[in-house]
């Protein structure tokens, strides 16, 4: 029961982790447009944003490989 629960917070943490990359994403998109078309012209905010989104997609990247590098592992355990 507890491992259930668990699992279910993890999965809500990992839900929220990877909606706040989305998000930052899309302000980074958003920023551009924004300088693109006059509504802001502070290039700051545009690079900073960026950067943001550059981030997190990295480590989102690298979260990544390193589950699925643990689940190759696992996966090549002998089994008794």
């Amino acid at each position: 029961a507890w491992f259930g629960i668990l699992a279910v917070l993890k999965l809500q943490r990992l839900q929220e982790a990877l909606n706040s990359v989305a998000q930052a994403q899309t302000q980074a998109a958003q920023s551009v447009v924004d300088y693109e078309t006059g509504e802001n012209d502070d290039l700051t905010k545009v690079m900073v944003d960026q950067q943001i989104s550059s981030l997190g997609f990295q480590m989102t990247l690298n979260v990544r490989n390193k589950a699925l590098s643990a689940y190759k592992e696992i996966m090549n355990m002998p089994v008794w």
